[in-house]
């Protein structure tokens, strides 16, 4: 919900970018500039702005205008579909997102690598997807974001599927990558929906704990589950961003390139505002 004080610091970054509110501080742009890929020594000199294109992404995935919709003192889209499609092979989101997010735990005090999370999945439509699935339980047809966050709903691993995947099939995948990339990750709080053998038995074999949090009551309707509401929250901060509400992309890279440009950018102003 919008405060007196969201609105104050909104109306902050838009006066320091001058422009549009997802557009880069030069504070964010100062910590990201590093990781950005350098000029080569040969061949036609680079004219594209980076910066630039990192304002046009941010402002398309926030936004959910479509790339041929971007505002005209952007690059051109093609030149900004391009640099996203070649940033995203150098894992560059993935990147900016792990350096914000192990900052910003450090920042509240915490190790900057996590050992507790939690696991949930989310179906949503995809209209443009050359694959789909249909869950029955959600009655969607598309796909699912199965996804693992910290106990303070950092998103740490997204393994994309069709929607006819279970929940506990996808979660396989999110711990054989946990264990390479948050090697002290040791528990996962999780749904009913996670309590089966074969899953138990892999996070068993990774040493991992599952425990798996149940509702107390009977009533039907979304109710406050400890340790679990915190991904329930992730999921409310990606529909912020307009392009996540539902999956637009046809290809299933792409649409893990978004989530982890929005989270990033999340994290990121989050750090240096």
């Amino acid at each position: 919900m919008w405060t007196e004080a969201t609105r104050s610091r909104m109306a902050r970054i838009e006066k320091k970018t001058k422009r549009y509110s997802t557009d880069l501080t030069d504070e964010e742009w100062c910590l990201i500039e590093p990781l950005m890929p350098q000029k080569a020594d040969t061949g036609r000199p680079r004219s594209v702005d980076l910066r630039e294109v990192l304002n046009a992404l941010r402002y398309l995935a926030r936004t959910g205008c479509g790339w041929r919709l971007l505002p005209k003192n952007f690059p051109p889209w093609q030149t900004v579909y391009w640099w996203f499609r070649h940033l995203l092979r150098r894992l560059l989101f993935q990147t900016i997102h792990d350096v914000a997010l192990m900052i910003d735990r450090e920042r509240a005090g915490r190790e900057a690598s996590p050992s507790a999370g939690v696991v949930d999945s989310q179906s949503v439509k995809a209209p443009a997807a050359a694959e789909r699935g249909y869950d029955a339980g959600k009655k969607i047809n598309g796909r699912k974001r199965h996804i693992a966050v910290d106990t303070d709903g950092r998103l740490l691993m997204v393994n994309l599927t069709t929607a006819d995947i279970s929940d506990s099939a996808g979660a396989q995948k999110i711990l054989e990558a946990m264990r390479k990339r948050w090697p002290w990750m040791k528990h996962l709080f999780a749904d009913s929906a996670y309590d089966r053998k074969k899953l138990m038995d892999k996070a068993a074999f990774l040493d991992f704990t599952i425990e798996v949090v149940r509702r107390t009551d009977t009533e039907p309707g979304f109710k406050v589950v400890p340790r679990r509401w915190v991904v329930e929250r992730t999921f409310g901060w990606m529909t912020r961003w307009r392009r996540l509400v539902r999956d637009y992309e046809a290809r299933i890279d792409v649409s893990g390139g978004m989530m982890q440009l929005a989270m990033a950018s999340l994290l990121l102003r989050r750090v240096c505002q």
